[in-house]
């Protein structure tokens, strides 16, 4: 066996900007890891993510602290006890699903044994004023789920305006960790009756203890506060829903034992992604099957894809293609 591991960083310029509660952003930066076996070419992707102390000169560092021993020829289920959970995980674990489907010639999903159909994702709002989500609600009437990010402040007023731009979507909400506990109570019961399914993150990470003593008449998904299994034990009787997101589990591998553990413990699930190019979504493909809610709209919010990048026909993905990843 001979292995080769290159690894290297592209960014991927979004449409316009996005904007969550930490900031905007314009472009995407991506971190590809890329294995050569026995002429075989696999590949993977993440997003490090400064929220989590990440960037791609320390993804980078993580990965070729392993490199000899990568290229020695580890296994997946090395790879977890050699690295933390984190992005720099996820981009060594989708390349070797990547090597292993082709050395196999079989699909990831055979091999995971799930059964893969398309999967139908949210399409994400990108925080503003009230005036412009209403447009982009507008401009987004073929859209049946929209994800809105809110901010703290003037929350109630950009729902209300989205539900104004589009009255039959589906919404659900990501508050990315900026509210407090004084507008939860103000803006819950108003969301109940705009017709809000979900609340992402509404508190910071360290302060989710709130949610025990809140009342929850909608559903309340953890996304900061979860990473991997580890994370679930302390999410119990705080919140009805898991994000699922590989860059934070530390790929595909610990993502499944995460969604079947959470399932166990009574968690809906939603599959969530980073901003990045269509290869980082689609690992993420196996996660969404069976997920209440799938947010894998990101290749929907860059300006260029990579190619081939998954196909989309409005808002359902198809199940990714050979040459594109598994």
């Amino acid at each position: 066996m001979s292995r080769k591991i290159t690894i290297s960083s592209t960014p991927w310029p979004i449409r316009g900007s996005f904007t969550i509660s930490r900031g905007s952003k314009t472009e995407a930066v991506v971190l590809n890891v890329y294995i050569e076996e026995d002429g075989i070419k696999a590949q993977g992707e993440c997003v490090p993510y400064p929220r989590y102390g990440e960037s791609v000169e320390s993804v980078t560092a993580q990965i070729n602290e392993i490199l000899p021993a990568l290229e020695g020829g580890m296994t997946r289920t090395e790879l977890q006890a050699a690295m933390p959970a984190g992005a720099g995980r996820f981009a060594v674990d989708a390349a070797l699903w990547d090597l292993e489907a082709k050395k196999a010639g079989k699909r990831a999903w055979e091999i995971a044994g799930i059964p893969m159909e398309p999967a139908t994702t949210v399409y994400t709002l990108s925080l503003s004023d009230p005036e412009t989500m209403e447009q982009d609600a507008r401009d987004n009437q073929d859209k049946p789920l929209l994800k809105l990010k809110l901010g703290g402040e003037g929350d109630l007023a950009r729902v209300a305006a989205v539900r104004k731009g589009h009255p039959t979507a589906r919404i659900v909400v990501d508050a990315n960790e900026a509210w407090t506990k004084e507008v939860y109570n103000a803006i819950v019961p108003e969301l109940v009756k705009l017709g809000v399914e979900m609340i992402e993150q509404p508190f910071p990470a360290g302060d989710d203890d709130l949610l025990k003593e809140l009342d929850r008449p909608i559903t309340i998904c953890a996304d900061e506060s979860c990473h991997d299994r580890a994370s679930l034990p302390k999410l119990v009787g705080k919140y009805d829903m898991i994000n699922i997101k590989l860059d934070k589990t530390g790929g595909l591998t610990e993502a499944l034992a995460m969604k079947q553990e959470a399932e166990k413990l009574g968690f809906e699930i939603m599959t969530g992604c980073m901003l990045g190019s269509s290869l980082a979504m689609a690992p993420a493909m196996l996660i969404a099957q069976g997920s209440k809610v799938v947010d894998l709209d990101a290749p929907l919010l860059l300006a260029e894809d990579c190619e081939p990048g998954l196909v989309f026909t409005g808002v359902e993905i198809a199940p990714p293609e050979k040459a594109l990843w598994g």
